[in-house]
């Protein structure tokens, strides 16, 4: 089932069903890990650093050694392993592999060393940086990352290619594409999980007739609730707006709008109800597709192995009928495949 199809279905399901949103006050608790990489035990910065370097050196280059030590590491762990080897090496971890390693196997081990704001950072800077500008790549990374990784991107980015993000989106980017973008730029989205149904009511009616019940659409109203308000809050906003729209809030979107703000809009809608479907959609178009977008899979599989891939892997079975491991397994082969899976948790 497609993204919409199960969108809608879930929508028409709450739409008629009776608000029992619990008012209580619930004690916070440390949420489950559904990432799919977890820091190794007994770890060893030193001994990494060694045997890397042996792999690396070795007469044809071990690369399955290489991938086991990135990916049964977290990310704070490869970046303690970083600092050992240029202390013993006399150069980066990056730079080592950068010269043993090629294509898209050489990409998916340095997106590995990169902490995520960094590897959010290179996204964006290649996203925008020479011929054409990959726009849906600007929302995916805006559209999925907290309040805290948003700045902390932002601050990476200034401090790595000497731009403020505001400035590269002004100059590719426009029109109220650029509004939206800046305005996730912000990062002052309600990350809260608590659901307030006046405001729910009152910002589907502002959406309502913002865009369905009026003469053209008044997009800023759009852009401002979907990138201010909370995920659960607006999933709340999309049952109330189904109840008094003609339409679903996706379906009037893609009748109001058009082009790169359209796309946007819908995304942002897309991750609030489900961030983790968001993603294995992509995923999905990634490969079904004559050839395969391998820089799509090196960057979902990268950012969210440690946030949410158990729940995108679970999200794949349901909508597509096959697993991800077997669909990655089909459309990818050699090092660069194998280190997919072993993303995936798979052997």
């Amino acid at each position: 089932m497609s993204f919409f199809g199960k969108f809608f279905n879930n929508i028409i399901r709450n739409r008629d069903a009776k608000d029992d949103t619990p008012q209580v006050t619930v004690v916070k608790q440390k949420p489950p890990y559904y990432g799919t990489v977890t820091p190794y035990p007994n770890f060893n910065a030193s001994s990494d650093a060694s045997v890397l370097k042996s792999a690396i050196e070795s007469k044809g280059v071990d690369e399955d050694v290489i991938s086991a030590i990135l990916v049964k590491r977290s990310n704070d762990q490869r970046q303690k392993i970083k600092v050992v080897y240029e202390a013993s090496a006399g150069k980066t971890l990056e730079a080592a592999l950068k010269k043993a390693l090629k294509s898209h196997y050489e990409d998916i081990c340095l997106g590995l060393l990169m902490t995520p704001a960094q590897f959010d950072a290179h996204l964006f800077r290649k996203a925008t940086h020479g011929l054409g500008t990959h726009e849906h790549i600007l929302v995916e990374i805006l559209a999925t990352r907290s309040n805290q990784e948003i700045q902390e991107m932002k601050r990476v980015f200034k401090e790595e290619y000497k731009k403020d993000l505001e400035d590269v989106i002004k100059s590719e980017t426009s029109g109220d594409f650029t509004k939206a973008l800046l305005a996730m730029l912000k990062a002052n989205r309600d990350e809260s999980t608590d659901v307030d149904m006046a405001l729910a009511q009152k910002d589907a009616k502002t959406l309502f007739e913002a865009g369905e019940h009026c003469k053209g659409t008044n997009v800023e109203a759009f852009i401002d609730i979907l990138t201010t308000r909370s995920k659960p809050q607006l999933s709340k906003t999309f049952q109330e707006y189904a109840r008094i729209g003609n339409n679903t809030l996706p379906k009037a979107l893609q009748l109001e709008l058009k082009g790169d703000i359209e796309d946007c809009l819908i995304d942002i809608v897309k991750c609030a109800w489900n961030t983790p479907a968001f993603f294995a959609e992509k995923l999905h178009h990634a490969m079904k597709r004559l050839g395969t977008n391998e820089d799509t899979l090196t960057r979902v599989l990268v950012s969210r192995s440690e946030v949410d891939l158990k729940k995108i892997i679970d999200e794949y079975q349901g909508m597509f009928s096959i697993s991800l491991h077997d669909h990655i397994k089909k459309e990818t082969s050699g090092h660069y495949g194998k280190i997919l899976l072993a993303l995936l948790g798979s052997n």
